[in-house]
């Protein structure tokens, strides 16, 4: 018997280079982990460079679809990893906002760490919400409308934010949640 909860869940992880490497990979650990299905979703088709203890990280991480290709309705969750770089750069282009603004109009979870909440204020996600992220970027949700608590992990609706990697744990596992009370695959369970 599988007890692998996430077997028909397909999640999308969006991120460019720069992204906080830790953010990506321990995420999409628990949910391969779990039985899902994870595609990175990119810029452009290629790899992409994660930053790593004040370096780039020395091995790239292969996009499985460009963001102008990828299809919300195709996933049943996103995760947004930071690190500064990553979601300042992804902020900028119109497909990737309408890409995570597509997730909320479908009523799919949302899960965001550390400066990765910026792309959640581009989307106008935040706010009336209750979110938290890393402590730089607090003033920019709060002038979102958010409210900002210094919590590990958050769960407004349907997004689910984080600060740093040292919370990574709790935001794997409350994604995870998330994603098996919310998906009709869950009702399986």
């Amino acid at each position: 018997m599988n007890n692998r909860k996430l077997n028909e869940n397909k999640v999308a992880i969006l991120a460019t280079d720069g992204f906080e490497h830790s953010e990506l990979q321990e995420p999409m650990k628990a949910l391969i982990s779990e039985g899902a299905t994870v595609h990175i979703v990119s810029l452009s088709e290629g790899q992409i460079r994660g930053w790593e203890k004040g370096n780039w990280a020395i091995t790239p991480v292969h996009v499985d679809v460009a963001v102008d290709r990828a299809n919300p309705a195709e996933y049943t969750g996103l995760v947004l990893p930071g690190g500064v770089m990553n979601p300042d750069k992804l902020r900028r282009y119109p497909h990737v906002i309408d890409f995570i603004k597509g997730f909320a109009e479908l009523g799919k979870p949302i899960a965001a760490i550390c400066h990765a909440p910026w792309l959640l204020i581009e989307a106008d996600l935040v706010n009336g919400r209750t979110v938290t992220s890393f402590e730089s970027i607090r003033t920019d949700l709060e002038n979102a409308g958010a409210n900002w608590v210094n919590e590990e992990v958050v769960t407004d609706g349907l997004i689910t934010t984080s600060r740093k990697p040292g919370d990574l744990d709790a935001f794997s596992h409350r994604f995870i949640e998330q994603l098996l009370t919310e998906t009709p695959s869950s009702s399986s369970v």
